[in-house]
């Protein structure tokens, strides 16, 4: 029998065409996995979302469990002219401030010589003593032939003397001063003096003085003296910026309770908690038609995580005037979302902030239901917890789809070589037919011949 090599040559027929056909239908046993895979990856992105939902809740339940929070302090100053910002250590209090004077740097200049570059220090070099607040300081040695610019750098090179150097030209014959500036405000970090040792054409200008000056304030009428501008311990835990001084201007600075960020920590309790739901519910959604419901209807690990955060919700605190959310305003709708009365939450925060602060934190981090909805999501959140261990469910199931989907795939590769083998043989009968067919039909027309009646 000769063979055939291609499909279809030998029989006429459209046998590659009924093999793709074959191949189609086969293929189609793999769309159940496929369908099963995108299920799992669609339920690992939900669970993404949803870890990332209950992260955001579980910052915003830590800021409550922090018991600084409601003893955290604001300052805000009616006045101009001055700053204020407290630290752990303030107390609540209104202080009047008056800014007498500010603190100033002290600098003294050189008379005036006619070139920055000249040399200006005699053979042998010589020295520049500085007085800081009335002290002299170690002497700056000077190079020989030092010019003014010289003489600035080696200034310059002592980082810890208090005092920079600098040349400005006043425009005359002679212009080129060296000018000697305090580092820091304050008497006693000025330039008082300087004494060159083998510059005799170097002397200091006196009219050109700015003497230092410590900043001088009054606060509850006591005077008080800062070598700084940033005035730190006149008042405990308060540190002062003093920006001017306007004479006879009072300010008044009050320290209280920062209300705004606690108010700010229970709305955004609040929210996230809504998010979360909102994501829940989304996911969660019955619609009745598979490609528009959730992605995770029925989940036993969802109902789990939205029933142990109902629980710890509605489970009273015990130890506190507020037992429950809806003691200061926040009470649970029947869409499970809750609802923020601010009105009463503004009220509970003027009147009774400790009763917050016991309800949420507790006397100490786990008591309290920030405390207890913390441990619930470490538990949920965790390595080990509900979230990690779907999302690991999840790709477990889809690494053994995809090993059944190989499976499979090889199961129908066999079966549509099989079906070719069978095809080539089917081809290679059938021209083999037709052959027999056209070499019979040949004989059997040169019988009839020879059988007709011949003409006379």
């Amino acid at each position: 029998m000769a063979s055939i090599s291609a499909l279809g040559v030998g029989s006429g027929l459209d046998l590659n065409g009924l093999l793709d056909q074959l191949r189609s239908a086969e293929r189609q046993k793999l769309q159940p996995i496929v369908t099963q895979k995108n299920q799992e990856q669609a339920k690992i992105s939900a669970f993404g979302r949803l870890q990332s939902a209950l992260d955001k809740f579980q910052s915003a339940v830590a800021k409550l469990n922090d018991a600084a929070l409601f003893s955290s302090l604001s300052t805000s100053v009616r006045g101009e002219g001055i700053t204020a910002t407290a630290s752990d250590g303030a107390s609540a209090g209104r202080y009047e401030v008056e800014v007498v004077n500010t603190a100033r740097a002290g600098s003294l200049a050189t008379l005036g010589v006619a070139s920055s570059s000249a040399p200006l220090v005699g053979a042998g070099g010589g020295s520049l003593t500085l007085e800081v607040g009335g002290q002299a300081l170690d002497p700056i040695a000077l190079d020989e032939n030092a010019s003014l610019a010289d003489i600035r750098d080696a200034i310059n090179a002592q980082s810890d003397s208090g005092v920079r150097a600098s040349i400005i030209n006043d425009g005359s014959a002679e212009g080129y001063r060296l000018v000697l500036s305090s580092t820091e405000t304050g008497e006693a970090a000025a330039v008082t003096g300087l004494n060159f040792t083998n510059a005799p054409t170097l002397q200091a200008d006196e009219t050109s003085r700015v003497a230092g000056r410590d900043a001088e304030l009054k606060i509850n009428n006591i005077t008080i003296s800062s070598a700084s501008n940033r005035v730190e311990g006149a008042i405990q835990g308060i540190t002062l910026d003093i920006e001017a001084a306007t004479p006879g201007q009072v300010s008044t600075v009050v320290v209280e309770q920062d209300s705004e960020a606690l108010k700010e920590a229970v709305q955004g309790f609040v929210s996230a908690y809504n998010e979360m739901k909102s994501t829940v519910g989304r996911m969660t959604n019955v619609t009745g038609d598979a490609a528009t419901a959730g992605e995770l209807v029925g989940d036993r690990a969802v109902r789990t995580i939205e029933s142990r955060l109902s629980r710890d919700l509605g489970a009273l605190v015990e130890g506190g005037d507020f037992r429950m959310f809806s003691d200061f305003g926040i009470s649970l709708r029947p869409n499970g979302r809750l609802d923020l009365d601010e009105a009463k939450l503004d009220s509970a925060i003027a009147n009774n902030s400790q009763a917050l602060a016991d309800f949420f934190s507790g006397a100490d981090k786990a008591s309290g239901m920030a405390g207890r909805l913390d441990a619930t999501l470490g538990q949920i959140l965790g390595n080990d917890g509900l979230i990690k261990s779907s999302i690991q469910g999840s790709e477990t199931r889809m690494k053994n789809l995809d090993s059944r989907f190989e499976r499979m795939e090889q199961t129908i590769e066999r079966t549509i070589e099989r079906y070719r083998r069978q095809f080539g043989q089917l081809d290679s009968m059938i021209a083999s037919m037709n052959a027999t067919s056209a070499y019979l039909g040949q004989q059997f027309d040169m019988l009839a011949q020879m059988n007709a009646p011949r003409k006379k």
